[in-house]
């Protein structure tokens, strides 16, 4: 029997780039990459860049498909992928997102994201970062935490269209709009999902452990605790998060009993 398809999303400020450790720990050449519009491919024109812009966008994705697929995503990417799993059930076998904080009613954002929340100095934040050469750009990633070939690949995706999209996804997302959207998590219990959260994650972007087991067990989703493993994990701590998702979809019903569950 083929394979469920796999589907990858990825978040800020990444490309495409960042999910090759994690394909190759879990053998799966077969993966199927997104970029969201503006973080490593140009956004359509009249792309508003807002969190459901992103949601609608992610749904019309994965109606290409021909079947449920499993599905992942990093950073921004594991909200768009949560959203989804809210919304549209029936065009997924399984998620898996490791940025379900956010989704908290008590989470506040990370302060560089209030920055960015903000007409003004969110512009200047986003000059400074987005706005220089390769060697500038270098530095904001190892400033953020990246280290060797992410640092390198995530500086080279680094463009204005960026920062453009990261304050206009930024300021959709102004609280109390996470919250408002966290209400709907137990939408997500329609489908398997499993909550990857990396305990080494120094600036706890996406909300602190209890944030993110509070958000899974709304969404019905199973946990997992990774030790020693932080924030950007897809290419720098990739097997811990390989083993997880193999183990859990290895525990899954066949896409066509997936679908009968779902009312």
């Amino acid at each position: 029997m083929p394979r469920t398809p796999l589907v990858l999303v990825h978040g800020n400020p990444e490309s495409a780039a960042v999910w090759g450790s994690l394909i190759g720990e879990l053998d799966r050449a077969d993966a199927v990459v997104l970029s969201p519009p503006g973080f490593g491919v140009p956004a359509p024109r009249g792309f508003d860049s807002s969190a459901t812009a992103y949601r609608e966008w992610l749904a019309s994705q994965l109606e290409l498909f021909r079947a449920p697929v499993d599905l992942v995503g990093h950073d921004w990417g594991g909200i768009h992928v949560a959203a989804l799993a809210m919304s549209r059930p029936d065009l997924v076998r399984s998620w898996a997102s490791d940025a379900l904080g956010v989704f908290a009613p008590d989470y506040a954002w990370h302060p560089r994201a209030q920055v960015w929340q903000q007409e003004g100095p969110g512009e200047a934040s986003v000059q400074q970062l987005w706005g220089g050469d390769l060697q500038q750009r270098l530095a904001v990633s190892a400033a953020l935490g990246m280290t060797g070939r992410m640092a390198e690949r995530v500086a080279a995706g680094m463009d204005p269209e960026m920062g453009r999209s990261v304050l206009k996804l930024l300021r959709s997302a102004r609280q109390p709009a996470m919250a408002e959207a966290g209400r709907l998590l137990p939408d997500a219990a329609r489908r398997p999902g499993l909550a990857l959260i990396a305990l080494d994650d120094a600036e706890a972007a996406s909300g602190t452990v209890v944030q993110h087991e509070w958000a899974a067990r709304e969404a019905g989703a199973s946990i997992v605790h990774l030790e020693g493993v932080g924030h950007w994990w897809p290419e720098e701590t990739p097997a811990p998060v390989a083993e997880a998702l193999t183990a859990f979809w290895a525990e899954l019903p066949e896409p066509d009993r997936a679908a009968a569950a779902v009312s």
